[in-house]
């Protein structure tokens, strides 16, 4: 089976490929000819990832899958929530978001947050949303290399180090994504 999986981030067609069997193979919008950015102008990450799947069914015909991610911080109400790829500006700078993010954060003692990744499948002319959330907290400086996004200051509950510091695999076992991708694979096969 083929899908198009609605992203040009390779971080994330990587952990994503490496979730699904050998029988699924991934293309991403690069592969069929999508440069263009696909608009995430919804106000919920599951309003995003429906957007992303239905604007590649659409327009260009194919099977598809869309995600959107976000971090949500409970002494910020959610923020940055649905923004946060974007939540220091349009560059979506991860490091500028991770500073603003320590910043807005700075003195608040409640460092609980949440990732959580919604996928829209968009198959045969049918919809079905699966969602992963993985609950944490936020640490007060950066740590690790591996990963992207907010995964330096982000610990899972249970874990001591944070997803930056966890190989791709340790990390797709346990996360907001390996979560919600788990489920796909089991809607799938």
């Amino acid at each position: 089976m083929q899908l198009v999986f609605a992203s040009n981030n390779h971080n994330k067609i990587k952990e994503i490929q490496l979730l699904l069997p050998d029988s699924i193979k991934v293309l991403s919008l690069e592969d069929i000819g999508c440069f263009e950015e696909i608009p995430e102008t919804a106000d919920t990450i599951e309003g995003n990832a429906i957007l992303k799947a239905n604007y590649v069914s659409q327009k260009y015909g194919y099977n598809c899958f869309a995600d959107d991610t976000g971090l949500e911080v409970e002494a910020l109400n959610g923020e940055p929530g649905v923004y946060s790829a974007r939540y220091a500006g349009e560059q979506k700078d991860a490091n500028d978001n991770i500073n603003l993010l320590l910043l807005n954060l700075k003195g608040k003692p409640n460092r609980a947050a949440q990732f959580k990744t919604v996928i829209a499948l968009n198959i045969n002319e049918k919809q079905t949303l699966f969602t992963g959330i993985v609950k944490g907290k936020i640490i007060e400086e950066k740590i690790g290399t591996n990963g992207f996004g907010y995964d330096p200051i982000f610990v899972a509950d249970g874990y001591s180090k944070t997803f930056a510091e966890l190989s791709i695999e340790e990390k797709s076992i346990i996360s907001h994504r390996g979560l919600a991708v788990k489920q796909l694979v089991d809607f799938l096969v």
